[in-house]
C-alpha cells in the first residue's frame, strides 16, 4: 500500500488515457474525473476492469481549480498525485514517489515536480517550459487548487523537490495548440473581467511581443529549434488573445 491517491481530469482524451493510467498502476486510488467526453474517453476507462479506478462525470464549466478540488474531496489518500492525461508518470518518478511517501521527510506537506516537454519529437529544454516545476504532489491537507485556469495547488507549510521529471506531451498538432490557447484565453480573460483588471492599447501590443522576446531570446527558447520557435510565438499569442478578449469583455 502506498497510501497514495492519483488524480487525472480528462476531455475527449481516448487516445492518451490508457497509457496515462498505466503509468499510475501502482497507487492505490485512481480518480478519473471527465468532463463529459464526446469521445470513448469513458469507455475506455471502465473497460479497465480495476476497483482502484474511480470515474466520475462533472462539468468544468470554466474552473479548473473547482474540478482538481472535486477531485481532493473524492480521494480517501492522505497523499494525492495530480496527472493530466497527456503526462506520463516514468518508473523512476513511481519509485521516487512511492519511497517518499514511505519514508517522508517531516514537516514537508508538498513537493514539486520538474515537467519535460516533448513536442513533436524534441524536448525542449529552454523558453518558459524548459525550467517547468509545478506543486503537483501533496498531502491532502495541505491546501485547495486556485485560479479557473493556469491553476496552482495554493499549500500551505514546507515544500520541497523531487529528483525525476514528469513527462508532458502536449499539442499533437498546431491545429490542436491553436484550439487549446484559444479556450483556455478566453477563461482567463473571463476571470481577470471578474477580478475588474483593466487593459490598454498599448499593453495589448506590447506584452505579447514582450512575451515572446523573453521565451525566444533571454530564455533561450531559440535553442530548442523549429519547436522553440513555434512554441514562444503560440505563447505570445496566447497572451494577445488573453488582453484582447479582455479588452472586448469591458467594453460591454
Amino acid at each position: 500500500m502506498t497510501d497514495l491517491s492519483v488524480v487525472i481530469l480528462t476531455k475527449n482524451e481516448e487516445r492518451n488515457i490508457l497509457d496515462s493510467l498505466e503509468n499510475v498502476m501502482f497507487a492505490d486510488e485512481i480518480i478519473v474525473i471527465d468532463d463529459y467526453s464526446e469521445d470513448r474517453t469513458e469507455e475506455v476507462v471502465k473497460g479497465i476492469k480495476k476497483s482502484k479506478i474511480k470515474f466520475f462525470k462533472r462539468k468544468l464549466d470554466g474552473d479548473f481549480s473547482a474540478q482538481r478540488n472535486f477531485g481532493l474531496a473524492k480521494a480517501i489518500s492522505d497523499w494525492i498525485l495530480f496527472v493530466d492525461a497527456d503526462e506520463r508518470v516514468t518508473e523512476a518518478l513511481a519509485s521516487e514517489l512511492t519511497s517518499y511517501i514511505l519514508h517522508p521527510t517531516s514537516k514537508v506537506s508538498a513537493l514539486y515536480i520538474k515537467r519535460l516537454d516533448i513536442i513533436w519529437g524534441r524536448e525542449l529544454m529552454h523558453g518558459e517550459t524548459g525550467t517547468m516545476k509545478l506543486v503537483r504532489f501533496a498531502k491532502k491537507s495541505a491546501g485547495k487548487w486556485k485560479g479557473h485556469v493556469h491553476e496552482v495547488w495554493d499549500v500551505k507549510g514546507v515544500t520541497s523537490e523531487l529528483k525525476n521529471e514528469l513527462i508532458h506531451y502536449p499539442h499533437p498538432t498546431i491545429r490542436e495548440f491553436i484550439k487549446e490557447i484559444n479556450a483556455y484565453s478566453t477563461i482567463r480573460a473571463d476571470e481577470l473581467r471578474d477580478s475588474r483588471v483593466e487593459v490598454s492599447f498599448l499593453s495589448i501590443i506590447i506584452y505579447p511581443k514582450a512575451k515572446f522576446f523573453v521565451n525566444y531570446f533571454l530564455k533561450l527558447g531559440f535553442l530548442d529549434g523549429l519547436q522553440g520557435f513555434i512554441v514562444a510565438l503560440m505563447m505570445s499569442f496566447h497572451s494577445f488573445l488573453v488582453r484582447a478578449k479582455l479588452w472586448q469583455l469591458n467594453q460591454k
